[in-house]
């Protein structure tokens, strides 16, 4: 059974690592498709985001990294997919999860949304988190991949955060 697990993946974050490395053992091929949506401001640009993922699934011989545009629901119908791999992290995310659970089922009453919930260690954690930490400085090696944290710390020494200077 072939599942897809769709997101921006700016950056992946452990969190993602996980529910993608759960959903290799539950499905025969999970795809990690990287939606591009040329409204959001990204920090990592599509390809850089697909090496990302690339260098963290690396290990998982049934996971594929991808792209697309559009609706999720139609990705997942041209893929032959018949599964949506989701996670849920806190309650807020359920009602937004099954809002979309239910408008991809009327899209395409075929496929099935499956949800995750997270592991404990990765139930506070989010790409926009991550970025917020590493623009001011953090440490984000605990939180998302090695080479992400690389690419992280590289962006933000290159783009220098203004200094707070008090008013006078």
């Amino acid at each position: 059974m072939l599942a897809v697990y769709p997101g921006s993946f700016d950056p992946i974050t452990l969190g993602h690592l996980d529910i993608i490395e759960r959903g290799a053992r539950l499905f025969s091929e999970v795809i990690v498709a990287i939606a591009h949506n040329p409204q959001k401001k990204a920090l990592f640009s599509v390809s850089q985001r697909i090496k990302q993922v690339q260098a963290a699934t690396v290990h998982l011989k049934n996971v594929r990294v991808d792209t697309f545009d559009g609706l999720t629901v139609e990705y997942a119908r041209s893929q032959q997919a018949t599964v949506l791999l989701r996670g849920l992290r806190v309650l807020s995310d359920f009602e937004y999860e099954l809002q979309m659970s239910h408008t991809n089922k009327s899209l395409w009453p075929e496929i099935e949304t499956v949800f995750l919930t997270t592991s404990n260690e990765y139930s506070f954690l989010s790409s926009s988190l991550v970025k917020e930490i590493a623009r001011f400085g953090g440490n984000v090696r605990h939180l998302v991949p090695a080479t992400v944290a690389k690419d992280l710390e590289a962006c933000f020494t290159q783009t220098p955060i203004p200094s707070q200077q008090p008013l006078e």
